[in-house]
C-alpha cells in the first residue's frame, strides 16, 4: 500500500488479499449500469454523482475504519477519494486499476447485463455534437459552428482541471440507473453470476 497525495492507494490483489482476513468497506463509484455489469464481489455500489462523504461515514458503525474506493480504472475512484479528503476523513484508500484490473487479475466477480462504460458515453455524445453541429453549420448556417466549437471548448477544460460535466450529466441520465439496485442485489436478482473463489459478495454491506 502506498500513499498518493493525501490518500492512499493499494493493489486489487492487497485488496483481496484483506478481505480474506476480514470485512473490507468497497465503495464502487460508477454508475449502476456499469456496477451491474461487472463489479467486485466485496464492493457496494455508491455513485460518484451522489456521493456524500459525511452522510456516508455517519451512517457506518466505526467510521475510523478504512474505505476503500473503486471504479472503472481509477479516475473516479481518485475523485471519491479526493472528496472524503476535503471533508475531513483521510482513512481512504484509492483501488489502483480500479475493476478492469480488477477483473484482468482473474479475481472474484459479479456478472450481469453488458453495458456502455461512462467514458464512451461521454466519447459518443461530443463526437456526435461535433459531427452534427459541423454538417449544420456547412450545408445550413455558419451559426452552427458554435455548437463543436463549444464541445471543444468543454473537452479542453475538462482535460485542464480534470472534471467532465458532461460525463455526470449522462450518469444521472435514466439508462445508466438501476431500478432499486440494491434490493435486486439483496435478493439475488441481479441475473449475474459470481467467478473466483471467492463465493462471498460484499454488494450492499454498510459496514
Amino acid at each position: 500500500m502506498s500513499t498518493v497525495n493525501a490518500f492512499k492507494t493499494i493493489t486489487c490483489k492487497e485488496l483481496n488479499d484483506l478481505a480474506k482476513t476480514g470485512c473490507v468497506d468497497l465503495i464502487d463509484v460508477r454508475t449502476p449500469v456499469e456496477f451491474r455489469e461487472v463489479h467486485s464481489v466485496h464492493a457496494r455500489n455508491v455513485p460518484l454523482d451522489s456521493l456524500d462523504p459525511s452522510s456516508m461515514m455517519g451512517a457506518r458503525a466505526d467510521s475510523e475504519a478504512p474505505v476503500y474506493v473503486i471504479c472503472r480504472s481509477g479516475s473516479r475512484s481518485t475523485k471519491a477519494c479526493e472528496a472524503f479528503v476535503a471533508a475531513g476523513f483521510t482513512n481512504v484508500v484509492n483501488v489502483d486499476g480500479g475493476t478492469n484490473a480488477w477483473d484482468t487479475a482473474g479475481l472474484p466477480v459479479v456478472r450481469g447485463k453488458k453495458a456502455v462504460s461512462l467514458e464512451r458515453q461521454v466519447r459518443i455524445a461530443a463526437g456526435f455534437m461535433v459531427f452534427t453541429g459541423t454538417v449544420l453549420g456547412v450545408f445550413h448556417h455558419e451559426y452552427w459552428l458554435g455548437i463543436p466549437a463549444f464541445v471543444g471548448a468543454g473537452l479542453m477544460f475538462a482535460g485542464i482541471t480534470d472534471t467532465c460535466a458532461m460525463g455526470m450529466m449522462i450518469a444521472k441520465m435514466p439508462w445508466n440507473q438501476v431500478q432499486d439496485a440494491c434490493t435486486a442485489m439483496k435478493t439475488g436478482k441481479t441475473g449475474g453470476s459470481e467467478t473466483g473463489s471467492d463465493s462471498t459478495s460484499g454488494g450492499c454491506c454498510n459496514a
